[in-house]
């Protein structure tokens, strides 16, 4: 019997991105499912849940055969078209990173199933850096220092880096940073 099972088991795959995908905040993003099966089927269940760290997982939307099914609060967001596993996002907002986890049901002679969690991390474009001198006159050479303070509206992960003629500039006796 544990062998016949098992035969069942393996009868689906399912494969998507096995590596955190990248979006950019505002712009559609396309979460590319596949499977197979090697038996006959009579209907093919596809479900898409959505989960944040520490929250329940949320139900996005599911389809039976041809027939799909969104969650009311959601459906002007995320688009499926069956038999496609695909799972379209548009458009893409920070609160859409996490976990979302795809399962696909096939039923034939029996029930197989197969699920996959594809991580999702949302990226916000950096916005043009704005530079303050302080003082704003400027200095006078050899006499005084001046701040130059960089910021930026927007943007995730962001990396300061400052440059002198094309160079990057180090820490030393006449410059500091923090």
């Amino acid at each position: 019997f544990f062998h016949f099972y098992a035969g069942i088991c393996s009868a689906l795959k399912l494969t998507g991105p096995s590596h955190t995908i990248h979006g950019i905040e505002g712009q559609p993003l396309h979460l590319t499912v596949d499977y197979n099966f090697n038996s006959t089927a009579s209907e093919i269940q596809i479900i898409w849940l959505f989960e944040r760290p520490q929250n329940n997982p949320k139900y996005l939307l599911g389809s039976v055969n041809q027939t799909v099914v969104p969650d009311l609060e959601y459906q002007h967001k995320f688009t499926l078209i069956p038999p496609n596993a695909s799972l379209m996002i548009n458009p893409l907002s920070i609160s859409d990173e996490g976990n979302y986890i795809v399962k696909v049901n096939v039923r034939g002679n029996g029930t197989i199933a197969a699920s996959q969690k594809i991580q999702v991390a949302v990226d916000v474009p950096v916005t043009k850096p704005i530079v303050h001198t302080e003082p704003s006159s400027g200095v006078v050479e050899y006499v005084g220092n001046i701040t130059l303070k960089c910021t930026v509206g927007k943007g995730t992960r962001v990396v300061y880096q400052w440059m002198k003629n094309g160079k990057p500039l180090r820490a030393g006796p006449n410059y500091t940073f923090s």
